[in-house]
């Protein structure tokens, strides 16, 4: 089926038409069905553009309200919210997580900090025992599954990226210091309502309207992987028992149930934030502004170093790519195209896998978000985002 060519609608300030045009040529000529972008700069917007359609058949036109389930794009909006309990003094970095979580000390972990959890050095990139499909549907199941686990490997000894369980680690230690409900409850008090910023984590199916359904990128023959997420099936197939295999396939569920209604309706905050553009654009513009967007703070300026400030570096055992992490934000490495957040050195970040991004470039003032529901291969800085990063820059 052929579907009409999406309008490129929504708000352009005057001299970024341009990044208004890369984005309507992503639909022509690069695959794109549905997406939003929107883009502020020292706290005023630039850019609140979508276009599109939220289904495969061209049903539903993508709107302004459209949210996207962008995958690891979820976990700078848990770092923010651990970065927060650092300023209150509930958390120190240094501090173990057992300090905090009691029952997470046995099979090796008592000695795990917090600094590593944040930083992926705590060798807990994945489950080692095998999950049921709906297990990582009930948060205190997972919870349990958490307790029992031990590292991979030395906690500190090396980084590795974890994909799906450094969020309910991270959530369940939001929960324990701050006596929240649930990690969706704290983020929504604490970041989403004040910023205005439509991003959720747990949709209660009665609320599951107007989101986009997901699906691969048709790439045209011969179109080779991008970026630094494309050896992670030879890395898979190399050692299926190993951790980048479990790390993304432990349950299949985690890879194949992404549009059903019990993922949508689960808390799996490494993985299942739904937002739209403007969602992420704005939390990240509040982060690239001292903090604050449109009076409202959530952080302090002082607090704002532990986005940027590097805890780790290194060739990650699991995605198999050099990457630097701040307090779970990724940094900029402006040696890799698919890796930059932005011009600034202190940009910083998450993508999501398929393409999706937020980005905050302190030096520039710049927040970025960007949603779509075609997925592309790469596990980084998506090609169609950097299409729309370059034009940006140029137009600054």
């Amino acid at each position: 089926m052929t579907l009409a060519k999406p309008l490129v609608q929504g708000y352009i300030a005057p001299g970024f038409e341009p990044v208004a045009a890369v984005f309507g040529e992503l639909f022509r000529d690069h695959g794109e069905q549905g997406a939003g972008l929107a883009i502020y700069r020292h706290g005023q917007p630039l850019l609140d553009i979508y276009g599109g359609y939220q289904d495969r058949d061209g049903q539903n036109l993508w709107n302004s309200d459209t949210r996207a389930n962008c995958f690891s794009v979820s976990k700078g909006l848990v770092a923010l919210c651990v970065i927060q309990l650092l300023e209150r003094g509930w958390l120190d970095l240094d501090a173990p997580v057992a300090d905090y979580w009691d029952g997470f000390e046995v099979n090796g972990k008592a000695d795990i900090s917090v600094r590593q959890l944040m930083s992926h050095n705590s060798g807990l990139s994945a489950f080692h025992g095998r999950l049921k499909d709906n297990e990582i549907f009930s948060w205190d199941a997972v919870v349990e599954r958490l307790e029992a686990e031990e590292p991979w490997w030395p906690p500190g000894s090396a980084q590795g990226y974890s994909p799906f369980v450094y969020g309910w680690l991270v959530g369940e230690l939001i929960c324990r210091v701050s006596g929240a409900d649930s990690f969706n409850d704290y983020f929504q008090q604490f970041v989403a309502e004040p910023l205005k910023a439509s991003c959720h984590f747990g949709i209660p199916l009665e609320e599951q309207a107007n989101i986009a359904v997901m699906a691969p990128l048709k790439v045209s023959k011969g179109a080779e992987h991008q970026g630094s997420g494309s050896s992670i099936g030879d890395m898979m197939k190399a050692d299926p028992k190993g951790v980048v295999n479990k790390a993304f396939t432990n349950p299949m569920s985690l890879m194949l149930g992404t549009n059903s209604p019990e993922w949508r309706a689960a808390q799996v905050p490494a993985a299942n934030g739904h937002c739209t553009a403007q969602g992420l654009a704005r939390i990240y513009a509040a982060l690239a502004n001292g903090g604050s967007l449109d009076g409202e703070s959530v952080l302090q300026t002082h607090s704002l170093e532990h986005c940027w400030t590097e805890l780790s570096r290194g060739d990650d055992k699991v995605l198999g790519a050099h990457l630097r992490f701040g307090c779970g934000f990724m940094l900029s490495q402006h040696d890799k195209a698919d890796c930059r957040f932005g011009r600034g050195v202190k940009g910083f970040g998450h993508p999501g896998a398929g393409g999706s991004l937020g980005f905050a470039d302190p030096e520039f003032g710049i927040g970025f978000g960007y949603v779509t529901n075609r997925m592309g291969q790469g596990l980084l800085v998506d090609p169609r985002a950097q299409k729309l990063i370059d034009c940006l820059y140029a137009c600054l």
